[in-house]
């Protein structure tokens, strides 16, 4: 499955989302990409984002 190239405008709204604690799932959801996807442009821009949202143990 190819890949979809990220725009300039969803590599600001992915730090914008990192910065205002967003969940990993949050940041799917609204960018409309897989988990997986926003991990690895996550880790190229040098952002983290948590994991989970409301999953506590």
């Amino acid at each position: 499955m190819a890949r979809k190239p990220w725009s300039f405008k969803e590599d600001r709204r992915l730090m914008e989302l990192a910065k205002s604690s967003a969940s990993l799932e949050e940041a799917a959801k609204v960018l409309g990409r897989s988990p997986d996807a926003i991990k690895r442009m996550a880790l190229r821009l040098g952002l983290s984002l948590k994991p989970n949202a409301g999953k506590k143990g």
